[in-house]
C-alpha cells in the first residue's frame, strides 16, 4: 500500500472497478434464477405430460429430458463465464488495492481464507464452486430420467 499522496483519480477507478464486478455478481444471481426457473418449467412439463396418459409419448417426455441436460450446460457454461470475469475484475481490484491505505478486499479474503470455524471443512467454499452444483445436479438427473424413459 501506498503512501496517502496518491492519485485522487485512483479512488474513482476503484470505486468504477468494484460497483463492475457487484453488477457482475448480480447478472450471475439473475441467470441462477432464470435457469432455476427453466428447470423447474421442465419438471413441470414432465410431470405434466407424464400425467396426461397411462403410457405417454416417450419421444416427448425425451425431448424435455435433452432440454433440460441444454439448460444445465449452457447455466453450466454460464457461470464459468462470470466466474472468470470476476475472477479478473477482482485482480484490477486488488492490484488497485496495492496503492490505497486499506485493501478491503484483500484483507476481506485473508479472512476467509483463517476462519476458525471451519472444523468440519478443509477451506473456504466460493459461491463459484457450491454453483456449479445446480447445474451439474439438473443435467444428472435429466440424464437420469431420460436413460429411464429410453430402456424402460
Amino acid at each position: 500500500m501506498s503512501t496517502p499522496g496518491a492519485d485522487p483519480g485512483l479512488l474513482d477507478l476503484y470505486k468504477l472497478a468494484v460497483e463492475m464486478a457487484d453488477r457482475v455478481s448480480a447478472r450471475r444471481g439473475a441467470a441462477n434464477t432464470f435457469f432455476l426457473s427453466v428447470q423447474g418449467a421442465v419438471v413441470a412439463a414432465l410431470g405434466f405430460l407424464s400425467s396426461q396418459s397411462p403410457e405417454p409419448a416417450k419421444r416427448y417426455l425425451i425431448a424435455m429430458c435433452v432440454v433440460g441436460v441444454a439448460a444445465s450446460l449452457v447455466w453450466f457454461l454460464l457461470l464459468r463465464s462470470y466466474r472468470d470475469l470476476n475472477r479478473a475484475k477482482f485482480e484490477v481490484i486488488l492490484r488497485l488495492e496495492h496503492d490505497l491505505p486499506v485493501a478491503l478486499f484483500a484483507d476481506e479474503w485473508s479472512s476467509l481464507k483463517k476462519d476458525p470455524i471451519a472444523r468440519w471443512r478443509g477451506r473456504y467454499a466460493e459461491l463459484g464452486s457450491v454453483e456449479r452444483l445446480g447445474p451439474a445436479l439438473f443435467g444428472a438427473i435429466d440424464l437420469v430420467l431420460a436413460s429411464f424413459i429410453l430402456f424402460s
